[in-house]
C-alpha cells in the first residue's frame, strides 16, 4: 500500500542576495538561488530564494512538522521583520502533502504558535495538496 507523504519547509522570495539573507539569520538555507540564474530548462529565475527548515519527517498531525520547520526561526521575528521592511522580501511557510484515498488524511490544521509566527512575520501559508487514487 502507498504512503502519505508531507514535507514543510519555509522560503524566502524576492529581489536580494540569499548570501545577505544567511549571514543575517545564522541560519545554514538547504536550497538558494539568484535572479539570473539558471533553472533546470535553461530558463532564467526572475526572483531570489532562500529555503530554510525542509522538514520530510510525515507526521499524520502536520503541525508537528510545520513546528519543525520554524523552530529555528522563532527567535529571529526581529530579524525577519526588519529585512521585511529592509528588503521587501516576501515569507511562505510551504506544506506539501500527498495523500492517498486509501489511507487516513492528515490533519492540516496549524497550531496557535504556528499562526502567531505567520501573523508577527507577515508570513504566508501556503499548502499544496496533491490527492492520488
Amino acid at each position: 500500500m502507498t504512503k502519505n507523504t508531507c514535507y514543510t519547509y519555509f522560503k524566502i522570495t524576492g529581489d536580494f542576495d540569499p548570501d545577505v539573507i544567511t549571514k543575517r539569520l545564522g541560519l545554514i538555507p538547504s536550497k538558494t538561488w539568484k535572479i539570473g540564474d539558471k533553472r533546470k530548462n535553461g530558463t532564467l529565475y526572475d526572483f531570489a530564494l532562500w529555503e530554510f527548515g525542509r522538514c520530510n519527517n510525515y507526521d499524520v498531525i502536520v503541525e508537528n512538522q510545520m513546528h519543525i520547520t520554524i523552530a529555528s526561526l522563532l527567535d529571529k521575528i526581529d530579524i525577519l521583520n526588519e529585512m521585511k521592511n529592509e528588503l521587501g522580501v516576501d515569507y511562505t511557510l510551504e506544506i506539501v502533502p500527498t495523500v492517498y484515498s486509501s489511507n487516513a488524511s492528515p490533519c492540516l490544521a496549524p497550531s496557535l504558535k504556528v499562526i502567531d509566527f505567520c501573523h508577527a512575520t507577515r508570513t504566508e501559508i501556503d499548502i499544496d495538496l496533491y490527492v492520488m487514487e
